[in-house]
């Protein structure tokens, strides 16, 4: 059992920069999470379609992460963020001007967008990268426990505010997709800022945190004598994630709305508390990790969370339904930061842009499969297949993930030794 140094936690100027780019960009993909779905169906797109665009910006998000963390150590993490920050800008403009469903989609597809509140494009593995770095002092898988925080709170801010934003406009009489067109906008808008900001970072860090004369041996993948592991664990993170893809936030809210009509102002201040709750999970997650290890962290808060997850699609009505997932969100994402923690542990520094990269590839791939058939049973009714396809392949995640890496020795960064002993 394992217990790391009680100093407290202290970031560079670059990882306070880092934290508030993280913050930014989580408000407004949670904000847009709410809005997303319901603007495409307001469009004209049937519920298949509205799958299918969430599938395809997912996987040009993955091959884009996939295709810029294999180079990262070279150009520099905090580069690639700069140069992939406009998109967002980019894909808001897009949706709010489109007339026809082929610029929406195009806008869809080339914009950096997020349908389930949370992370989309390479900032996530690339700040995870450089977050080691840029730790002065204090336990490292603390630092991923803030970063995390700073994801869920602001996320949970933009749920909020825009189902109240939506809300305001309507008592006012503006019409829905003109709201919702002004929503569009104010999330191009934050894309600008995060343009700016990233460019700060680039100017300040360059490619810190890239050893660099150790980068020249690097694989194909960015990758040296951790590929077989990273692509291991690559693979049961994709089961994960396709499991998750069936249960993202939009066709959640999407799902709420079919089976008990919940409207906006319902479904913001439910995904607020669902990320509120899964924020403050974040604290314990770090102080459990210290104490169990991080992989039995990961895998024993996990567990319950899914089965909780079963129960959703039975509860009698949208109250119900509400506080199971808000029970299930007290333990969710306690694997989140530690899973983060994990891989940057697993693997030697000039390695971590690309096996945080292609996790996360493998993950948005993954899960890019899953809402085409969530919405094929969503455009029949609101059936608990999406749940009992996640709830099932998540459990065996679990499983799968403890069998295979419970052995597995760690790098001296953050928590050290072996997950088992």
């Amino acid at each position: 059992m394992r217990r790391s140094a009680t100093t407290r936690l202290v970031l560079s100027s670059e990882g306070r920069l880092i934290f508030a780019c993280r913050a930014l960009r989580s408000f407004a993909f949670g904000w847009l999470s709410i809005v997303l779905a319901l603007y495409l169906d307001l469009r004209g797109l049937r519920p298949v379609e509205i799958g299918a665009v969430f599938t395809a910006t997912m996987v040009e998000d993955a091959l884009l992460t996939l295709l810029l963390s294999t180079v990262a150590a070279r150009l520099g993490p905090a580069r690639v963020m700069a140069l992939t920050a406009p998109l967002i800008g980019l894909g808001g403009l897009l949706l709010a001007t489109a007339e026809g469903k082929a610029l929406l989609i195009v806008g869809a597809v080339l914009g950096t967008l997020s349908p389930n509140g949370q992370e989309a494009g390479p900032f996530a593995p690339m700040e995870q990268a450089l977050l080691p770095g840029a730790v002065r002092s204090g336990a490292p898988v603390r630092a991923f426990g803030w970063y995390n925080v700073f994801a869920f709170l602001p996320s949970a801010l933009g749920s909020a505010a825009a189902g109240g934003a939506l809300g305001w406009a309507f008592r006012r009489g503006v019409a829905e997709v003109e709201a919702h067109r002004w929503m569009l906008l104010a999330y191009a808008a934050a894309g600008v800022v995060l343009s700016v900001l990233y460019a700060r970072l680039a100017r300040t860090s360059g490619s810190a945190g890239m050893p660099g004369g150790t980068v020249k041996t690097l694989g194909a993948l960015g990758l040296g004598r951790s590929r077989g592991p990273v692509l291991e664990l690559a693979a049961l993170q994709a089961v994960d994630a396709l499991a998750g893809g069936f249960i993202m936030q939009s066709l959640v809210a999407y799902w709420l709305h079919l089976r008990f009509g919940a409207g906006p102002q319902a479904l913001g201040a439910l995904f607020f508390g669902t990320s509120l709750l899964s924020a403050l999970s974040f604290f314990g997650a770090t102080r459990v990790a210290e104490r169990v290890g991080l992989l039995n962290t990961m895998v024993f808060t996990h567990l319950p969370s899914n089965v909780l997850l079963l129960l959703v699609p039975f509860m009698p009505t949208f109250g119900a339904a509400a506080a199971v997932l808000l029970a299930r969100h007290t333990l969710s994402q306690m694997d989140v930061p530690t899973r983060q923690a994990y891989m940057m542990a697993l693997v030697s520094p000039e390695e971590r842009p690309a096996a945080s990269g292609l996790t996360l590839s493998a993950r948005a791939l993954a899960q890019a499969c899953a809402p085409v058939v969530s919405g094929l049973t969503m455009a029949v009714a609101a059936t608990p297949a999406p749940f009992l396809l996640a709830g099932g392949l998540k459990i065996a995640y679990d499983l799968g993930l403890f069998l295979r890496f419970r052995s597995v020795p760690l790098s001296p960064f953050g928590l050290a030794g072996r997950e088992g002993d």
